[in-house]
């Protein structure tokens, strides 16, 4: 099993932007989805396994957004103990989707290998993302 923690706020994947070069169109990432992407696979490298996992994979994902400044005590009592938990924009499935693609080539040969997925979001005064990825045992 592999666990780590990234601390900072959480960053779901960007629209893809576009630009034109010499008359053609070229597809890039947002800067803050690149920027945390880069972020995220200096992380999991520390804990990169000696080889790709190649099998089948079950991925948990935990996203702590930051509490809202505009929240009373009791508002951020609540979050803090997950009583109250962020139903606003980015959805998990953006969340999700940055944390496949920057893990392709780090932990794993190719997202496709995710069989089992578990995505949440939080509120916390430690803004992080926590990931958990297991090797299954299912025959292919």
């Amino acid at each position: 099993m592999i666990k780590f923690i990234v601390y900072g706020e959480p960053v779901a994947q960007g629209r893809p932007r576009a630009t034109t070069v010499n008359g053609r169109v070229r597809m890039y990432d947002p800067k803050k989805s690149r920027d945390f992407k880069h972020y995220l696979k200096l992380a999991a490298s520390k804990h990169r396994p000696e080889q790709l996992i190649e099998g089948p994979i079950s991925l948990e994902v935990k996203v702590y957004k930051p509490i809202l400044k505009s929240f009373s005590k009791k508002k951020k009592a609540a979050a803090e103990a997950g009583q109250l938990r962020p139903i606003s924009k980015p959805d998990v499935s953006n969340y999700l989707k940055l944390i496949e693609d920057a893990l392709t080539g780090v932990i794993w040969k190719d997202d496709s290998q995710i069989i089992d997925c578990s995505i949440s979001k939080y509120y916390s005064e430690t803004p992080r993302t926590e990931i958990q990825i297991k090797e299954m045992d299912v025959i292919e």
